[in-house]
């Protein structure tokens, strides 16, 4: 058997290759970022409040795989921006809801029709076909993570 067939050489170079397509394709996506001025994590909370409405910060954290630490930082900055506001919970004020301002709303908007743009022309160099079987093993990829390692 020569290297390339192997288990562990091919295990490799397709990691490889996701993690590259991944990290490339985000680049080019994120640069719609930069007129905004969000970062990755801003433009993740600010989509999730707009698509869901008013969360707590952890479900936030849940929804977009961030650290509840890093969370509270990202929502500060927000806040600080106008973009965000912490109401408490008249029955339990130690419980904080996040909410989109109406400047928020506004902005994440138009930044989502910008990115949502920006991935129908990354994802346009496969064709359907290749989209359906791309989103099927990248589940099957990410369910593995909740399996026990051999």
């Amino acid at each position: 058997m020569n290297k390339s067939d192997s288990p562990t050489y091919r295990s490799l170079n397709t990691y490889t290759k996701l993690m590259r397509a991944a990290e490339s394709v985000t680049s080019r996506v994120n640069r719609v970022l930069a007129e905004p001025k969000l970062t990755i994590s801003q433009f993740g909370v600010l989509e999730a409040l707009y698509h869901k409405g008013p969360l707590c910060q952890k479900d936030i954290a849940a929804k977009i795989l961030k650290s509840t630490g890093n969370i509270t930082l990202v929502i500060d900055n927000l806040e600080k921006s106008g973009l965000v506001r912490r109401e408490r919970d008249n029955e339990d004020r130690r419980f904080l809801t996040i909410h989109l301002t109406e400047s928020g709303s506004k902005l994440i908007a138009k930044a989502f029709a910008d990115v949502e743009a920006a991935i129908v022309v990354e994802m346009g160099s496969l064709t359907d076909s290749e989209q359906e079987m791309m989103g099927i093993l990248c589940k099957k990829l990410g369910l593995r993570g909740g399996a026990k390692q051999s």
